[in-house]
């Protein structure tokens, strides 16, 4: 092993165990401040729900350990110790025309890693969300969702190595651009399917029953101007009684979903405030933002492949002896995935942005901050969040505002007006 190979492999694992220090100093901190109660869930929660908290969140994060460190020993393995070369040399091996052999390498690739994460993802299901009382989830529904799952992304990673690959083939010094263009239709295709055919293969949708809410949702569509037809209910209880809302799909097909253990545990206004939440992202255009924002970087990265993809040293550094795209990809896949580390903390901080003018437009749509931080503290005791997540654990993996940030934040909408009505009297 050379010294730019080990260098490439220290670097991994320097990654890799920082990644793992710093989700034991979220635990640590969790563990260090999680005995008090905090003032915004003073009446709320008390000590022995705190304790289940940091009971489900260190036991969460050490199954990741354990499941991570698997993973990393698999990866190891696979790139640096030959099996990459072995796996490359058979499918070269095959005499398959340049489009076939790639299909069947990413996808034999897959299929690998999705059935050695089967165990973990059992274990996960039936003995931790079990032993904390969210999972509702048959055997055979499992079974029912994997087959499913599995039949979809065949398809769809058919569909695009097919047409990737026939795209190089056809345009060997454009291909980075015309594969761009063309994961870009068909990301824009598939969010516009979603909801209507791969969404429905796993859960029921239906309108809002309650005929008062439903009553009062319309009248709130209607004052953010969408079409009160697009907010639906979804039966997430027959897998979990973990809560939430979401929004979904693009142009004509957009739509605000609420889990039916949403909607059973929230009263009125709560339901309003978090889907006027929802409504925020909408408005605000967070998924078109997120998706322009993405197809940039994509075509960055795509011309940066294709431009070091055109000499051999990927395959040289690591030993390939059959020169081809895939093994290319495979590596320049794995380097990206350590410099991902660096991109990060940007991804995280520009979703949190987001969530928070969502839970601003919220405020503007309902002028009810209350009923908002009444929504906020049962969605995290329903869902046992950790109320004291540790600050660089929050700049690198959470997606939103931690929840006593959220709730501080959403009071101060109320101060800001009360005390502007004080200013005007």
């Amino acid at each position: 092993m050379n010294v730019y190979l080990v260098l490439i492999l220290c670097l991994y694992i320097l990654k890799e165990a920082f990644e793992y220090w710093v989700q034991h100093l979220n635990l640590r901190h969790m563990r260090k401040a999680g005995t008090t109660v905090p003032p915004e869930f003073a009446g709320k929660i008390d000590t022995s729900l705190l304790k289940k908290i940091t009971d489900y969140e260190t036991e969460k994060t050490r199954f990741g350990f354990v499941s991570s460190i698997f993973s990393n020993i698999i990866t190891i393995i696979f790139i640096f110790c030959g099996l990459l070369n072995i796996y490359n040399s058979w499918i070269v091996s095959l005499n398959l025309s340049f489009i076939v052999s790639g299909w069947l390498f990413f996808l034999l690739m897959s299929y690998g890693a999705e059935f050695l994460s089967v165990p973990f993802s059992l274990y996960s299901t039936f003995k931790i969300e079990n032993k904390y009382g969210f999972n509702t989830m048959t055997p055979r529904l499992c079974v029912s969702d994997f087959m499913k799952a599995l039949l979809i992304s065949t398809i769809m990673m058919s569909l695009v190595t097919f047409a990737g690959f026939w795209l190089i083939q056809w345009s060997p010094h454009y291909w980075w651009f015309w594969i761009w263009g063309f994961l870009f239709i068909f990301s824009i295709f598939i969010m516009y399917l979603s909801p209507y055919v791969i969404e429905p293969l796993f859960n029921t949708f239906t309108p809002i029953e309650d005929g008062s809410l439903k009553e009062r949702i319309v009248k709130l569509a209607d004052k953010a101007g969408i079409h009160a037809s697009r907010i639906l209910r979804i039966d997430a209880s027959k897998r979990s009684k973990h809560t939430n809302a979401y929004f979904t799909g693009i142009g004509k097909t957009k739509r605000i979903v609420l889990y039916d253990t949403l909607l059973e545990s929230m009263n009125h206004n709560e339901t309003l405030a978090v889907l006027a939440h929802e409504i925020g992202h909408w408005k605000k255009r967070h998924m078109l933002k997120t998706l322009i924002a993405f197809e940039v970087l994509s075509f960055i990265a795509l011309y940066l492949s294709f431009k070091i993809i055109q000499c051999d040293a990927l395959l040289t550094l690591f030993h390939i002896r059959a020169n081809t795209l895939f093994a290319k990809c495979v590596i320049l896949a794995f380097l990206a995935d350590i410099l991902s580390l660096l991109f990060t903390p940007w991804v995280s901080y520009f979703m949190r942005k987001h969530e928070r003018q969502a839970d601003m437009a919220s405020y503007d749509l309902t002028k009810d901050t209350e009923s908002m931080v009444s929504a906020l503290v049962k969605l995290s005791k329903e869902n046992l969040s950790n109320l004291y997540p540790h600050p660089l654990y929050v700049t690198l993996h959470y997606s939103h505002p931690p929840i006593l940030e959220r709730i501080r934040y959403l009071k101060g909408f109320g101060c800001t007006t009360e005390t502007e009505h004080s200013s005007e009297k």
